[in-house]
């Protein structure tokens, strides 16, 4: 294979930020070692400890190297080859302090887990990143798929681990500080969705912990900053939102007693406001996920089908992130548990046999029982004749149950 041009050799610097403790090491060595005998400039950084996790790591990467943007990809992405060109001259503007790139999906048609996944993180990338960024709100740095200015990670403190969403942390304080955050969309980065219930789960809890703890630091300094006031409430927002999973799991508990007492009370205007509540809860989030799907995929017609199963796993979804906020409101640090990669591309009907996996929790019994507990309301629906309520029950039914089951399958099947 020919050598590179110099011009690129020069510029080059790959790092493989290594923490492992298994074969992944001696794995990572040999294919470091055959790019270097290309002529390109890579490097395998190891430490002695994890100390800081994936922001140590990053930290102790970013101590060392030489490059003037830094590129971070996960190991479960596979960037295009001309991502580089098509992020740096974002670059040319000397207050751009970050670009992002798009997520896009190795193996979203796996399965229902992983077609819900891609759902929800197309909305978050194409309407949420889009729209903060061109309103001037702060937005977010996703961990991977972007390149940084090394001045404004310096500038903005470096990459702290005293939360577990480093990214977020950087991305507000970098801002704070005056660097412009850029959103690509037109740039898509293929990486594989956790197709491993518990690994997604885990996945899910340190990311809704990560955002609350980032919010109980920063945001008496975004309050404090010069920043519009809209701004600042919209970065709060953006900060806490997660905290509407503690509500979401409140109001599992007590929406069939409410139910019964609006039927109880026989009162039309009751009715036509519950139908009104509901209308006002439901469409902005089907409007949300479905225009997401119309922008970038020609068959959106058939994603819509999906919808209902991407509103009941977040449902389901509700005890395990209620943990994760109540956990980063005490201040509990917590670990950083990485998400397993089986590096599965489209869909396969075998299931991915790897050594780590992500544990089973004993909160899936929790779940479990609110699964059970909506089962026994659906009966007693059904023989007082109160059929209008049920799909609305049907959502929390099958949430729960499939987050708890598939949990505890996806445990057994572990190799």
């Amino acid at each position: 294979m020919p050598r590179p041009p110099s011009t690129i050799r020069d510029r080059l610097e790959i790092q493989v930020l290594d923490d492992s403790t298994d074969e992944t090491t001696a794995i990572a060595a040999r294919k470091i070692a055959e790019i270097r005998a290309r002529g390109i400039n890579a490097v395998h950084v190891r430490r002695d400890d994890r100390s800081g996790f994936k922001a140590g790591a990053l930290q102790h990467g970013l101590e060392c190297a030489r490059g003037e943007l830094l590129a971070v990809f996960d190991a479960d992405f596979v960037p295009p080859p001309s991502i580089l060109r098509d992020l740096v001259p974002y670059f040319g503007d000397p207050r751009v302090g970050m670009v992002q790139a798009r997520w896009e999906h190795l193996n979203r048609d796996y399965s229902a887990l992983a077609q819900a996944q891609a759902i929800s993180l197309d909305s978050h990338f194409l309407i949420e990143h889009s729209a903060r960024m061109h309103g001037e709100r702060f937005f977010n740095f996703n961990g991977t798929a972007g390149l940084l200015r090394k001045a404004c990670v310096v500038d903005a403190g470096g990459w702290q681990s005293d939360t577990l969403t480093e990214d977020l942390d950087l991305s507000y304080r970098a801002q704070l500080a005056g660097w412009r955050f850029v959103f690509a969309p037109q740039v898509g980065c293929p990486a594989e969705l956790p197709v491993e219930m518990n690994a997604f789960k885990a996945q899910q809890h340190r990311w809704v912990k990560g955002s609350i703890q980032v919010a109980r630091k920063l945001l008496p300094e975004i309050w404090r900053s010069a920043s519009p006031a809209s701004v600042k409430l919209e970065a709060t927002f953006h900060l806490t939102n997660n905290v509407a999973y503690v509500f979401l799991l409140l109001l599992s508990i007590i929406v069939y007693p409410v139910v019964l007492a609006r039927y109880e009370s026989k009162s039309l205007l009751f009715t036509i406001a519950d139908t009104v509540l509901l209308l006002a809860a439901t469409s902005p989030v089907l409007f949300y996920f479905a225009y997401a799907q119309r922008e970038l995929r020609r068959d959106w017609v058939q994603q819509l089908r999906h919808l209902p199963f991407v509103l009941s796993l977040g449902i389901g979804l509700a005890l395990n992130n209620s943990r994760a906020v109540l956990e980063g409101l005490v201040g509990s640090r917590g670990s950083f548990h990485r998400t397993p990669k089986f590096r599965i591309e489209g869909q396969s009907d075998e299931w991915p046999r790897r050594r780590y996996r992500s544990p089973v929790s004993v909160w899936v019994l929790l779940e479990l029982g609110l699964g059970a507990y909506f089962a026994w309301v659906m009966v007693s629906l059904a023989q007082a004749k109160l059929y209008a309520p049920l799909p609305f029950f049907a959502l929390y039914l099958f949430g729960f149950l499939y987050v708890g089951l598939v949990s505890l399958a996806h445990a057994a099947r572990r190799a």
